[in-house]
């Protein structure tokens, strides 16, 4: 019988701009104030990338070769890069290819893959297949965007959700009977998502004119309640079933690990799985909303906390609608 692999996060590390756009600062830039926004999402201020032809790669590269240097890992050893991004430097080439090769995993192939919030989840979903089939021994999942390059700072019911950011993972082969590592995952879409979370502008639907630019369609658009409303009710589902599938209860459960959305869509989905919330992931005060970089920049501010053998619920929801869940059982001791 064929050895299946079991794929582990080795590592963790994430980047963030020096750049802080607190709540006061927005409040000179569209009609809000720090009360409204904090009462709202739970945000406090986010990390802008600046500078002239700085795009998502920038960030990307910096948490990348961090966590090659931290986890003692050889670039030319790197079989597979994965970076989930709905901002990519360009379309073509993919700012994996860029990241490779400014990193020097210069052996690996490497990909973007777009599945909005829910992106790092579904790479590291890919990249535990990868590791299962034996075609990778190692693979770095990296999620990074940078949303201020498509955030309208005049609409206040978006520019106060979102953040630059980029973390990345290293996924490694691990023994299977050390019960540790990405045990399963469950990932859904539904393409009704579609009118309520979008980008109108910049594909090949509606290239880019003067007059998409003049229309602001280059610019993420969210319709908030919808999007609130599936959010809490997809991700409590999922997060339930997969606690089903693994006999869990709420007490098995070290942390839950959501996607950085808003801070009342994370209660409202512990309050219906029955995990209190201090077992739940929370940096979304300091960072916001970074899209695919949530769920790696969460890991990298909790890895000090984390022991082997800690149990872990990771669960998304992003444009699409795409959302899913992983149950992880942590392969280390933070370091």
């Amino acid at each position: 019988m064929k050895t299946i692999n079991r794929a582990a996060i080795a590592g963790v590390s994430g980047y963030v701009p020096d750049d802080v756009l607190t709540n006061s600062a927005l409040q000179e830039m569209v009609n809000t104030n720090d009360e409204w926004i904090t009462t709202r999402t739970g945000i406090q201020e986010r990390r802008i990338l600046k500078g002239e032809g700085l795009g998502t790669s920038v960030m990307a590269i910096q948490a990348v070769k961090d966590l090659l240097q931290k986890t003692e890992t050889d670039p030319e050893t790197v079989d597979l890069l994965i970076c989930a991004t709905i901002t990519p430097d360009m379309i073509t080439p993919a700012t994996a290819n860029i990241i490779a090769h400014a990193v020097g995993a210069t052996r690996a192939f490497s990909y973007d893959l777009q599945a909005a919030c829910s992106g790092f989840l579904y790479g590291l979903d890919t990249a535990a297949q990868f590791i299962a089939s034996g075609r990778a021994k190692k693979v770095v999942v990296v999620g990074a965007d940078k949303m201020s390059s498509i955030t309208n700072y005049a609409d206040r019911a978006t520019c106060i959700l979102f953040g630059d950011g980029a973390g990345a993972v290293l996924v490694t082969t691990h023994p299977p009977e050390s019960g540790c590592g990405i045990v399963d995952s469950i990932c859904k879409t539904d393409g009704i998502g579609q009118n309520f979370l979008y980008q109108k502008a910049g594909g090949s639907k509606l290239p880019a004119s003067h007059e998409t630019v003049a229309a602001n369609a280059h610019y993420i658009y969210q319709d908030g309640q919808t999007v609130f409303k599936a959010a809490v009710t997809a991700m409590s589902e999922v997060v339930i079933e997969m606690m089903a599938r693994h006999k869990l209860t709420p007490a098995d459960i070290t942390y839950l690990v959501p996607h950085q959305a808003n801070q009342r869509i994370l209660k409202l989905v512990a309050d219906r799985v029955a995990i209190p919330m201090e077992k739940v992931m929370l940096n979304i005060h300091k960072y916001g909303n970074t899209t695919a970089a949530t769920i790696p920049l969460c890991l990298w501010d909790y890895e000090q906390k984390l022991k082997k053998g800690d149990k872990l619920i990771v669960t998304v929801f992003g444009g699409g609608f795409t959302w899913g869940a992983m149950y992880i059982v942590w392969g280390y001791d933070g370091l």
